[in-house]
């Protein structure tokens, strides 16, 4: 078989065969997310659960009806399924063919053995039974001779393709978007909250210029419907000058606290736990007015290890008795 540059060709249908296991959705991932039918993920359109293979038929259904508006509108689609059954392919090759567009198999051929320990790491309900995985990889490998008969236009093993380079240029145009390197506008102010927080948190991120609560830092309010958290951009994290964010959450020393505590937050998880009130006692909470932890614990062993002071307030309380 001869190499394939995919993006030389014109739009067409590319099929992935191969067992359960073999590395076709990390091969359909070197695609455009929009061009690219995964039954696995169609389970989870139409099933909310990618394992439930009870709703294959129903995945299977939408499968088809996707292809067959894609083939009609000329645009390139990458079916992600195994594919190893003759019943399973026909259908995507007849779609292919009534709009006109060249259909593609590609080869998944890793070995059987690789295919099978690779069903270790999955959750219980995606696991394919090793006897079933073999007979897939069998299946796979008796097909290509009759592939081209099938109706494929061109066959070819996916250890001859060139996906690594335009994989990497389209990573590459969308960091540089990102950073405006592209000429646009980028994400500006939204670059550090995506990277801590992630894309999906963007549309609700807002700055807030005028406020003042983080002594001097740069603030923002992540806000839906009743709920909101506020958090603070620090550039000195540890005076180490690291990056980093703080959220806001209750004073753990006073409830009538009159300061802002702010803890760490890491990840969209630390985002989570501090609306939950699961952050509220994180020993790296740090009080504007009361400080942290430790400082609260040194400031009770400094009035321990006064006698003086002991004795005052001892003093006090039985003037107090009196």
């Amino acid at each position: 078989m001869t190499s394939l540059n995919f993006p030389a060709l014109p739009n067409g249908l590319v099929v992935l065969i191969g067992a359960s296991g073999a590395g076709k959705s990390t091969l359909a991932g070197t695609w455009p997310a929009s061009q690219v039918l995964s039954l696995d993920a169609l389970r989870g359109a139409v099933a909310d659960d990618c394992g439930d293979q009870d709703a294959t038929g129903d995945a299977v259904d939408a499968l088809h009806l996707l292809l067959e508006r894609r083939m009609a509108r000329k645009r390139n689609t990458v079916v992600d399924s195994t594919n190893t059954d003759w019943a399973a392919r026909a259908p995507l090759v007849a779609a292919a063919k009534r709009h006109g567009m060249p259909a593609i198999a590609v080869i998944v051929a890793t070995p059987a053995d690789v295919c099978v320990e690779r069903q270790g790491p999955r959750p219980a309900n995606r696991t394919v039974p090793d006897d079933v995985v073999r007979a897939q990889h069998k299946a796979m490998a008796h097909c290509h001779p009759s592939l081209a008969a099938e109706g494929f236009n061109e066959v070819v093993f996916a250890s001859n393709l060139y996906r690594l380079e335009p994989y990497l240029r389209r990573l590459s145009e969308a960091r540089n978007a990102d950073l405006g390197l592209d000429g646009g506008d980028g994400l500006g102010g939204l670059l550090l909250p995506r990277r801590f927080f992630g894309p999906e948190i963007l549309p609700m991120w807002r700055w807030n210029p005028g406020s003042d609560v983080a002594g001097g830092d740069r603030v923002a309010e992540i806000r839906l419907g009743q709920q909101y958290l506020t958090l603070a951009l620090r550039t000195d994290v540890d005076g180490e000058g690291d990056v980093g964010f703080d959220v806001m959450v209750p004073c753990p020393f006073d409830p009538e606290c009159g300061g802002y505590a702010w803890a760490p937050a890491y990840s969209i998880s630390c985002l989570s736990r501090a609306l939950s009130g699961e952050l509220d006692t994180d020993p790296d909470i740090v009080c504007t007015v009361h400080g942290g932890f430790d400082d609260v614990d040194q400031e009770a062993d400094d009035q321990d290890d006064d006698p003086v002071g002991r004795a005052d307030l001892e003093a006090q309380g039985m003037e107090a008795i009196r």
